[in-house]
């Protein structure tokens, strides 16, 4: 899966990876900011599209939670060392997962309005049900004319691949920011998984005027600070 669309900033370590949120890719406003920095400090940085996903090929309705999961794996595994991953809304459900498979290679964690879990909270009754009779869910999108369309396939590999039902088995290091504005994922979704994490040095930053994206010159600044808490 080395066919990946991405961008590796050499430097020193650990590498920092960004994990794009659903049906989003590499060239969001944090990612190109992260990366301007850690090129400023001489640190290493990787972002990349999933599959389906931006430059990556591949037809989006086609990949799944899983698939994107097994995309991170792919990134942490072609570069060197330790990394830092940096995960946005469903990005934070996929490095919880890659984090539990890898967890060797994991120097720290920072989620940003991180989302774990969201095919279970994140749909109606009546949106299920859509899902698992007819295949396939459009909703109205804020970020576009392009409605953001769901799967059966992801939903359920949503729904198999659920990781707050008990004690997460993480010991790393974890920064979690989220707006407290956040129209997509409550805030709460946050504080429960800061409770619910295993490790102990585990903090959270709320934003009162936040909203889901925290893309603000002011949340950047807060997300490079919680980077280089850990990194």
């Amino acid at each position: 899966m080395t066919d990946l669309a991405h961008h590796h900033t050499p430097g020193r370590g650990p590498t920092l990876i960004f994990l794009p949120g659903y049906a989003s890719d590499m060239q969001g406003t944090k990612a190109l900011a992260l990366e301007a920095w850690a090129r400023g400090q001489g640190r290493a940085f990787l972002r990349f599209d999933y599959r389906g996903c931006g430059q990556t090929p591949g037809a989006f309705e086609d990949f799944t939670l899983a698939d994107w999961r097994d995309d991170v794996l792919a990134m942490i595994d072609i570069v060197q060392g330790p990394v830092v991953l940096v995960g946005s809304s469903m990005g934070g459900w996929l490095m919880l997962l890659a984090a539990k498979a890898r967890p060797e290679r994991i120097a720290g964690l920072v989620g940003i309005a991180a989302a774990p879990d969201f095919t279970d909270w994140g749909f109606t009754t009546e949106e299920k049900l859509a899902l698992l009779n007819e295949g396939r869910l459009e909703r109205p999108s804020p970020y576009g004319p392009a409605p953001t369309v769901y799967t059966r396939a992801f939903w359920m590999a949503g729904e198999a691949n659920r990781v707050m039902h008990g004690a997460i088995p993480i010991d790393a290091p974890v920064r979690l920011l989220h707006g407290m504005a956040d129209a997509d994922v409550p805030y709460m979704r946050s504080i429960h998984l800061a409770q619910q994490l295993r490790s102990a040095d585990v903090q959270l930053s709320l934003v009162k005027d936040g909203d889901h994206r925290l893309s603000r010159e002011g949340d950047l600044a807060r997300l490079i600070g919680a980077i280089e808490d850990i990194a």
